[in-house]
């Protein structure tokens, strides 16, 4: 697998204050990976130490295959911030100008992509209005554009999302799809969960500055799930083998709520059922949700 961001105990302090520490974490390349955590978690601290703003305390970083701050790399990102004003008396057009000027590229070359980023971000109607003028999903937009001038191998998104609608986050939502489909790394920085639960292949969870889970999302989320059972003649022998195939079982009356290790338990469930005599009126299951692993992991650090 090939790494686009790769840390290993990466640590910032800011006197004595913890930015984040020991953040050891790897994202695939062409891959969405969602950062999440509460507010003062620690999660813009990370994103700005691996684009460079801040230099880290200790540990170290590889990016694009290159040590953390090297030129080399500076050339292959992109990075919105999550607070950000552009110049309100320039229009789109001449606003992507001047990031292609900062990102060294020619002429010829702004030109050349600047009609490209804005039929990406849906900005070509708006390219020479003033900026100052724009919605909010607009600036959001615009902001995304700027980011990706230089056509970035990996692109950093801090809180993309926060302030917008529900339109205008699908529309960024739409953009970050068609990065990846186009081969783009996202490494994504955000507290709403859903948002990173629809587009994210990978995520983090970051808390008082350290990480307390990471992973592939699905395999995340389907490490615990319920089903729910309604059954009548359920003999002592099927109970016996319920309690042992589920990590905790409940049941009222001819309900039964089994939690499971893995999907694969379940047509064992529903035959085990039929062959000891009991007949099965419904089964459902329920995965968790990123929201309920998030709260779960966030309580359990706080025991």
């Amino acid at each position: 697998m090939v790494l686009a961001v790769e840390t290993l105990n990466l640590t910032k302090y800011y006197h004595q204050q913890v930015g984040c520490r020991d953040v050891s974490i790897t994202v695939a390349s062409g891959h969405v990976f969602g950062l999440l955590g509460p507010n003062g978690a620690g999660k813009s601290t990370l994103v700005k130490t691996l684009v460079g703003l801040i230099k880290p305390t200790a540990g170290r970083a590889v990016i694009l295959g290159k040590p953390l701050g090297s030129s080399e790399v500076n050339e292959k990102i992109g990075f919105l911030p999550e607070l950000f004003r552009y110049q309100e008396w320039l229009s789109g057009r001449e606003l992507l100008g001047l990031h292609g000027q900062l990102y060294k590229m020619s002429k010829e070359a702004i030109g050349r992509r600047i009609p490209e980023v804005l039929e990406i971000v849906g900005l070509q109607s708006a390219e020479n209005k003033k900026v100052g003028t724009y919605s909010k999903g607009m600036q959001q937009r615009i902001g995304i554009a700027c980011a990706i001038m230089n056509s970035p191998r990996l692109i950093f998104l801090d809180e993309p999302t926060s302030a917008l609608d529900p339109l205008g986050r699908r529309e960024v939502r739409n953009i970050i799809q068609r990065l990846k489909n186009e081969g783009t790394t996202i490494f994504l920085n955000s507290h709403l969960l859903s948002e990173v639960e629809m587009v994210c292949d990978q995520v983090a969870i970051i808390n008082n500055g350290k990480m307390i889970a990471q992973g592939n999302l699905k395999e995340l989320l389907i490490k615990k799930l319920e089903v729910v059972l309604e059954i009548e003649g359920a003999s002592p022998g099927l109970l016996e083998e319920f309690s042992q195939m589920a990590i905790n079982m409940e049941h009222q009356g001819n309900e039964f709520v089994l939690e499971l290790d893995s999907v694969e338990r379940i047509p064992v469930l529903a035959k085990r059922v039929v062959e000891t005599g009991g007949r099965l009126y419904n089964l459902q299951y329920r995965q968790i949700s990123l929201e309920d692993l998030f709260v779960q992991l966030l309580e359990k650090e706080g025991e």
